[in-house]
């Protein structure tokens, strides 16, 4: 039994399906997907969460699962990324000659990148850092609040002072302290073959049809509308599932349990089985709000050339948006011809007051924020506006410790797994994989 079906839930249940195993899957929402959803209207494609994925091994191999090879759609992979400084969209350096030509860093700040690999040095002291602390003691202030700092906000809409690089970016980590150098580390790996840089795609009908896709080849495995509210043994190979829902009326009986849910919600079922530290645990992860905000605009009332990926927005701008993808720029068929789509994000773990202002309030702040940038000179003609109020899992100081509490405590109920993108990263692709390794742990625990 496999409780939520968002990309985790869905991923892992497929997997499963794969293996052999009888598998269903329930879902409290009534649609699956979770964050993941994309709304069709009048010949606009509008994403409620991610806009696009890196094109992993394991998300390829899902995709190919759920017969939809021939609806992926690749962006260009040279297409330039921007970053605010000073009120104007500068080009962020992608690549080490662009590093040398950019006007978004000092002098000061190219020489230390450059020196960053004659130079060696240990890890800080502690069993943990902050990904902050950890880039001005690599690479200096400047290069924290241009240039590492927004992509931060980008992936985990999150506060660097907080975010703990061993759990963030394990990679970056070891690479320090194996290496003494993170540019060292990372020619070491890309010089002992290491995995290629993976592709940027959607698919042609956007991401939410990943979800469709997938729920499609699982057919009547699904049932949504359904509430898991309590889980308790009945007997050492048998699992019962409390529903709030009217339907099913009887219990639900399982020999192993996915628990592919927000790590809050596994909290609330895990402490029915009477571990309290354990729910604690899944509680203490906190979540990043964040409201998403896509609109559609005539071309000519839009000024730039939204030539490239989009921008990214530094905390110190003083902005409310976190940054802005510029849809219809990236894939093709997401607006009708002399019509452009641009998606912002504001709010965040710095800002989360932000999610609580209503559509025309945020519309409002990015108008503010962007419209003077972008040279916006006409409401938009159409929009849809999200307002997740937990929308990312914080990899914050702490969460390997949480992560080895949350193991440990799952030792003691054989037959209960997790899935989530608070365990591996919040990434489709990563969740993906974790879900993968789920699915063959769930199946190694059935055979014995």
């Amino acid at each position: 039994m496999v409780i939520g079906a968002g990309i985790s839930g869905l991923a892992c249940a497929l997997r499963l399906h794969e293996l052999g195993a009888d598998v269903r899957v329930i879902e409290a929402a009534d649609r699956v997907g979770g964050i993941v959803s994309t709304v069709r209207q009048d010949g606009f494609l509008f994403e409620s969460g991610p806009q696009s994925f890196l094109l992993t091994p394991d998300l390829r191999a899902l995709i190919r699962a759920a017969e939809m090879e021939s609806e992926v759609v690749e962006a260009n992979s040279q297409m330039p990324r921007y970053i605010l400084r000073d009120g104007k969209l500068r080009l962020a350096p992608m690549s080490p000659p662009a590093l040398l030509t950019t006007s978004l860093l000092s002098v000061a700040s190219k020489m230390r990148v450059f020196s960053e690999p004659f130079r060696r040095s240990q890890p800080a002291p502690g069993p943990d850092e902050s990904f902050a602390d950890f880039v001005r003691r690599k690479f200096g202030t400047e290069i924290l609040e241009y240039l590492a700092g927004p992509f931060i906000s980008g992936i985990f809409a999150g506060d660097p002072e907080k975010l703990s690089v061993r759990s963030a970016f394990p990679t970056m980590a070891q690479w320090e302290a194996e290496y003494g150098s993170v540019i060292r580390g990372a020619m070491k790996s890309r010089g002992n073959g290491g995995p290629a840089r993976s592709k940027l795609a959607s698919l042609n009908e956007g991401v939410g049809k990943l979800m469709e896709g997938i729920a499609a080849r699982l057919g009547n495995r699904i049932a949504t509308a359904v509430a898991a509210k309590s889980v308790e043994r009945k007997t050492p190979r048998e699992w019962m599932i409390h529903c709030s829902s009217a339907s099913p009326r009887e219990p639900l009986s399982a020999r192993a349990i996915v628990l592919a849910v927000p790590a809050y919600e596994c909290a609330k079922i895990v402490a029915t089985l009477g571990s309290e530290r354990l729910g604690a645990t899944l509680a203490g992860i906190p979540y990043a709000p964040v409201a998403v905000a896509a609109q559609a605009y005539r071309r000519e009332h839009v000024g730039h050339t939204l030539e490239g990926f989009g921008f990214l927005v530094p905390r110190g701008s003083k902005r409310r948006t976190l940054g802005v993808i510029w849809n219809s720029s990236l894939f093709p068929g997401r607006c009708p011809p002399g019509t452009v789509l641009l998606t912002s994000f504001l709010g965040g773990a710095t800002d989360p007051d932000l999610v609580y202002l209503d559509e025309m309030q945020i519309a409002a702040q990015i108008q503010e924020d962007v419209g003077e940038l972008l040279q916006i000179t006409h409401p938009p003609i159409a929009q849809h506006i999200w307002r997740h109020q937990k929308a990312l899992p914080q990899y914050n100081l702490g969460h390997a410790q949480r992560m080895d509490a949350v193991r440990s405590g799952l030792s003691d109920f054989p037959g209960i797994f997790v899935a989530g993108n608070y365990l591996d990263g919040p990434s489709l692709g990563a969740c993906a994989s974790q879900a993968f390794r789920t699915a063959n742990a769930a199946v190694e625990y059935l055979s014995r």
